[in-house]
């Protein structure tokens, strides 16, 4: 599955039932200003093959984040197709797009982080050599 794209969306209504994200302020607003953007790209669902790609990155975030939140990594940084610039997502709103992708095909919009810190985040190929190394030592140990 492709790490990039999938994360810069346009803004629009978020529902109450997207995982891990705060409730749309908006909902059931009769005169929510981007109703309209909801009908300009509806979620498609994922396709089998999809659907196990993105189970699959929800178990490697898992594990990737048990290995590095706690040396200070605060998630993943992602060079977005879209606008070539790099997203910063926090373990738990990369699991929460994760989930919602599950969900209906979509990724809910959400606020880029502030001013973060690009030392704290790492790629999915650092997350995955990361791990690799550190399964290889524990196979020697």
């Amino acid at each position: 599955m492709a790490r990039t794209g999938h994360f810069c969306v346009p803004w629009g209504r978020a529902q109450q039932s997207s995982p891990g994200l705060p409730p749309d302020p908006f909902a059931d607003d009769p005169s929510d200003p981007t109703a309209a953007l909801d009908s300009l790209d509806p979620g498609q669902p994922l396709d089998p093959s999809e659907r196990l790609a993105v189970e699959e990155d929800l178990a490697d975030l898992s594990v990737y984040e048990a290995l590095l939140a706690h040396r200070g990594i605060r998630g993943l940084v992602i060079c977005c197709d879209d606008c070539q610039e790099d997203h910063y997502h926090d373990w738990d709103m990369l699991r929460a797009n994760l989930l919602q992708l599950l969900v209906d095909g979509t990724v809910r919009p959400h606020e880029p982080a502030y001013d973060p810190a690009p030392d704290a985040y790492v790629t999915w190929d650092y997350c995955r050599g990361y791990a690799d190394a550190a399964m290889n030592l524990a196979n020697e140990e």
